[in-house]
C-alpha cells in the first residue's frame, strides 16, 4: 500500500517490485522537475543524458549516465525530450526493447503533426510498451508540490498492464491518473494542454462584440449628439457614466442569452416530435457554452453593482446636487416630494438588488466544489427556476428603470430609441417564449418527448 495524502492505494506488485528503476531521458526543465518529484517520493533516479554539463544542474541523489546505459538499469523510461530530437532514440532499439517508454511530449501547436507524437514513438521504437501521460502537468506544477495546480494525468496506452505501472506511479507522487484508454486518444490529450479557454471563445466574443456595439451607440447617442445639437461637451461621460450603460445592457442580454437556446431547444423538439434528432451545430456550440456566458454576465453585473457605488463621489454628480440646492435657495424654491417617483425608484432598486443576489447565487452553483455537492434535481432547480427568476427580476429592474421614457420623443435622438431600451428586446422574447412554453398543453407535450415519447410512433399506430 502506498500512502498519498489521507487515501491508502494498493499499488500493483510489478510496481513494487520496480519501485526504484526510473530512468529520464532529459535533462530540461520538466527532466529535472520530474527527477526532483520522483526522489521525494522515494525512486531511485538515473538520467540519460548527451551532455554531461548539464549534470550540475540535476537533483542531488539522482545518477547521470548515457542513454543506452541508463536505459539498461531500467524498465521504465520517461521520455521527456521534443519529438524533433527522437532520431537519437533509432540507436537504443534494442536496448529498450520490452520497456514501458513514457512519452510526456507537447507540441508548439494544435494539431502539428498528422499522427500524435505517442503513436509516432511506436513507429520508431515498435517493440517497446509506449505509454502517453504527464504532458498536462507543468514543471511548476511538480515544483510546487501540485498542492496550488491541477493534478489530473491524462493516460493512454496499446498496452494495459504497462499503463497501470504508470499509473501507479502517478498516484505515488501525489497526482490523479485519469486513464483514457488506447494511444488513438493521445492525439487529443497531447492537444488538451494547448488549448486556451476552448468553451470561453464563444462566450467572450459575443461579449466584446455587444459590448462595443452598445459602447458605440451610447457614445452616438450622448456624446456625439450632444456635441452636434447643443454644442456642448460631454465627453468625460465616457469614463463613467457610458461604462455603467453599458454593463448593465450587455449583462442582461448575455442573462438572456443563457436561457434563449433552452427555448429554441424546446421549440425544435416540439416541431420534430422527438429528442433523438441532433440539434443543429451552431445551438450545440451555444447549449455548451451557457456555464461561461452566465459567468461572463455576472462579471459585468459586479461592474455595474461598483460604478454605480461610486456615482456619489463623482464630480459630476455633487456639482449637479450642489447646483440644484443653491438654484432653489436663490429661488426660494423647494422641489415637491413625488410620491409615485419614490415608489419607482424603490422598486427598480430593489429589483436590482434581489436580481444580483440570485445572480450570485446562480455563479456560486456553477462551480464545480458546490455543484458537485448537490444533486441533479437540486442544480436544475437552481439554474433553471431560480434561473428563470433571475432574468424576470433583471427585467423588471431596467423596466422599471426606463419607465415611460419610451413613450417620450424628446428621448429618441436622431430617431434612436433610449440605450436601455436595447436591453430589453432579448429578456422580452425569451420570456415571452417560455410563458408559452410552460403553459399546460405545451409542457406536457414537451415532457413526453423528453421522456422518449416520439411523434413518428404515434402515427404508425394509428396507421395501424
Amino acid at each position: 500500500m502506498e500512502k498519498d495524502g489521507s487515501n491508502l492505494i494498493p499499488l500493483s506488485s510489478d510496481f513494487t517490485e520496480r519501485r526504484d528503476r526510473i530512468c529520464i531521458f532529459g535533462t530540461g526543465d520538466f527532466g529535472r522537475s520530474l527527477g526532483i518529484k520522483m526522489l521525494q517520493r522515494g525512486f531511485s533516479v538515473t538520467f540519460g543524458s548527451r551532455n554531461s554539463s548539464s549534470v550540475s544542474l540535476l537533483p542531488e541523489g539522482a545518477e547521470v549516465l548515457s542513454h543506452a546505459e541508463a536505459a539498461q538499469k531500467s524498465s521504465i523510461i520517461f521520455l521527456a525530450v521534443h519529438r524533433e530530437h527522437y532520431s537519437f532514440l533509432t540507436e537504443l532499439i534494442e536496448v529498450l526493447e520490452g520497456k514501458i517508454v513514457v512519452d510526456v511530449s507537447n507540441n508548439l501547436k494544435i494539431n502539428q503533426y498528422s499522427e500524435s507524437n505517442a503513436e509516432y514513438l511506436t513507429q520508431i521504437l515498435p517493440r517497446a510498451k509506449v505509454v502517453k501521460a504527464f504532458n498536462t502537468v507543468s514543471a511548476w506544477a511538480l515544483q510546487s508540490g501540485t498542492l496550488d495546480a491541477s493534478r489530473q494525468v491524462f493516460v493512454c496506452a496499446n498496452d494495459s498492464k504497462a499503463k497501470h505501472m504508470v499509473m501507479d506511479i502517478i498516484r505515488a507522487v501525489g497526482l490523479i491518473p485519469q486513464d483514457q484508454g488506447s494511444l488513438l486518444a493521445a492525439k487529443e490529450i497531447e492537444n488538451y494542454p494547448l488549448q486556451l479557454f476552448p468553451m470561453w471563445r464563444l462566450p467572450i466574443y459575443i461579449c466584446a462584440g455587444l459590448t462595443i456595439l452598445v459602447f458605440l451607440y451610447c457614445i452616438l447617442t450622448d456624446v456625439v449628439y450632444t456635441a452636434v445639437t447643443e454644442v456642448k461637451d460631454i465627453s468625460f461621460r465616457i469614463a463613467i457614466s457610458i461604462p455603467n450603460k453599458v454593463f448593465p445592457i450587455v449583462s442582461l442580454m448575455l442573462l438572456a442569452l443563457v436561457y434563449l437556446p433552452g427555448v429554441f431547444a424546446a421549440i425544435i423538439q416540439l416541431y420534430l416530435g422527438t429528442k433523438y434528432s441532433r440539434f443543429p451545430d451552431w445551438l450545440d456550440r451555444w447549449m455548451l457554452c451557457r456555464k461561461q456566458l452566465g459567468l461572463v454576465a455576472l462579471s459585468y453585473a459586479f461592474l455595474h453593482a461598483i460604478y454605480t457605488l461610486v456615482i456619489p463621489i463623482r464630480y459630476y454628480a455633487r456639482h449637479r446636487t450642489s447646483s440644484s440646492i443653491i438654484a432653489q435657495i436663490k429661488n426660494n424654491d423647494t422641489s415637491p416630494f413625488v410620491n409615485m417617483s419614490a415608489w419607482r425608484t424603490d422598486s427598480y432598486i430593489a429589483l436590482g438588488i434581489l436580481g444580483f443576489f440570485f445572480y450570485f447565487l446562480l455563479g456560486i452553483t456553477s462551480l464545480p466544489s458546490v455543484s458537485n455537492t448537490v444533486n441533479w434535481r437540486e442544480f436544475r432547480f437552481v439554474q433553471s427556476k431560480l434561473g428563470y427568476l433571475t432574468l424576470v427580476l433583471c427585467t423588471g429592474h431596467a423596466l422599471i428603470f426606463g419607465w415611460n421614457k419610451f413613450l417620450n420623443v424628446s428621448r429618441y435622438r436622431w430617431y434612436l430609441p433610449p440605450a436601455y431600451t436595447l436591453s430589453l428586446v432579448v429578456p422580452c422574447i425569451v420570456l415571452v417564449l417560455k410563458l408559452i412554453l410552460i403553459t399546460p398543453c405545451v409542457d406536457k407535450r414537451i415532457t413526453q418527448i423528453r421522456q422518449g415519447w416520439e411523434k413518428s410512433s404515434k402515427m404508425a399506430k394509428e396507421t395501424l
